[in-house]
């Protein structure tokens, strides 16, 4: 303890040749607390709650930027499914197209095919007509011409009998 009333001594001795004053030193010490005390409550007080409301919303801003961030990839991976599926239903649509385009090419060309065939049987059918309405008229007039060149062979008239006759005998012979 002893100790202790040296050092005070000492540090009085060493106070008063610095020229301390003890009862302004106390008081200096008292207002710079009052300050102090004063500057936390309404300068570094406001100052800190204005960092700390700062540092939260840029808290609040990284969690939403992370929930946009997670709603985009959900919204990216939605696109690219609707994206894969409108992909497969176009294919699908190209492909029910070709079937229908290759059924109808295909049913056309029957259709003309058919209509093709028609128009080949009516040509038949008219030209055989037509070489049947020309036999029958040469075959009149082959009969025609057997039945003048027998009368001015024979020199004989022919009756209506006779000539029906010749008309029908050289028929006969010209079908065999």
């Amino acid at each position: 303890m002893q100790d202790v009333f040296i050092q005070a001594a000492a540090a009085s001795e060493i106070a008063h040749k610095f020229g301390v004053n003890w009862p302004l030193f106390i008081n200096s010490c008292i207002a710079f607390l009052i300050v102090a005390l004063a500057l936390k409550k309404f300068a570094y007080a406001p100052v800190l709650k204005v960092l700390e409301d700062r540092k939260q919303r840029i808290a609040e801003g990284i969690e939403n930027a992370d929930k946009i961030k997670a709603e985009l990839e959900a919204t990216q991976a939605e696109k690219d499914r609707i994206l894969k599926e409108a992909g497969e239903k176009r294919n699908e649509i190209i492909e029910a197209a070709k079937t229908s385009a290759a059924k109808l090419e295909k049913e056309e060309a029957e259709k003309a095919l058919k209509k093709a065939e028609d128009i080949i049987a009516k040509a038949q059918d008219a030209t055989e007509a037509s070489r049947q309405e020309m036999m029958n008229e040469l075959k009149a007039e082959i009969g025609r011409l057997v039945v003048e060149t027998t009368m001015k062979v024979s020199g004989k008239v022919l009756t209506d009998e006779d000539q029906q006759r010749l008309i029908d005998e050289t028929n006969k012979e010209l079908a065999a």
